[in-house]
């Protein structure tokens, strides 16, 4: 019998995933891409980032996705993966994000680092992350699958940006020194009430150490974090599915606050 996914290439798998995004979820990667293919994962999501750059769509930095064993065990995974930041996936602290941007969003707090200064070394620390940071933000990603019913494997959600949707910064940033990015608590509210709660070492041990495995990865694909980069580094507790309607807000210990609301203005 005629192996099916030699006939399905990257590109195939790249375009099915561009056209989800205007023409609903598609079914899991598996007839092209193996579930444990990192490469050939990466290799679909590279061909959408250039894409995009093409369509005039601007890289303003990264996400660790992943980093999170309680996201990790929600989604069936066991390592971290990366997507990229454009500059429209930025939502407006205290803005509004209407539900026909999305397809099946859900919602996780995080910590985000803004660089001042480049991370090139495939050597990079917590320490050279941590000289290089210019402010430290409360953040929240809106996360969204082009995957049916979030039935992803490690594979699917690498080729599909890291699940990407969305974030939201708090307008307000702090230096980073005397920060406390070990012990400090989160909690998300939805609505008032707590959906959510978690800890900044969560993030790979440290938000630093997942910083720093971001960059340690991307240098090593040649494509390293630069000054000015904004680097989502993890969620710090579970994600939750967005309704319309839905206010969020997320509180981070010592660094401050970030909201927005799902639904139409």
């Amino acid at each position: 019998m005629q192996d099916v996914k030699s006939e399905v290439t990257l590109d195939d798998l790249a375009l099915r995933l561009r056209n989800a995004y205007t023409g609903g979820t598609v079914p899991p990667l598996r007839d092209g891409l193996d579930p444990v293919d990192a490469a050939g994962a990466y290799a679909v999501q590279e061909i959408n980032t250039r894409y995009w750059q093409g369509q005039g769509r601007r890289i303003v930095g990264r996400k660790a996705g992943l980093t999170a064993k309680a996201v990790q065990t929600q989604l069936g995974v066991d390592q971290p993966d990366f997507g990229v930041l454009f500059d429209d996936m930025q939502v407006a602290d205290g803005a509004t994000l209407s539900p026909a941007r999305c397809i099946q969003p859900k919602a996780e707090a995080e910590i985000a680092f803004v660089l001042g200064s480049d991370l090139p070394s495939v050597d990079t620390t917590p320490e050279q992350v941590a000289e290089a940071v210019a402010t430290v933000h409360a953040a929240i990603e809106i996360v969204d699958s082009r995957i049916a019913d979030w039935k992803i494997t490690f594979a699917d959600t690498v080729a599909d940006n890291g699940s990407s949707a969305f974030f939201v910064l708090a307008d307000e940033g702090k230096p980073l020194p005397g920060l406390d990015l070990y012990t400090a608590g989160m909690v998300m509210e939805i609505n008032g009430e707590v959906a959510s709660l978690g800890v900044a070492a969560a993030a790979l041990g440290h938000p630093l150490n997942a910083a720093a495995w971001l960059a340690r990865t991307l240098a090593a694909r040649g494509d390293p974090l630069k000054a000015g980069d904004v680097l989502l580094a993890g969620a710090l507790g579970p994600m939750v599915a967005l309704t319309p309607g839905d206010r969020v807000r997320a509180v981070v210990g010592g660094i401050g606050e970030c909201s927005f609301t799902y639904g139409d203005a």
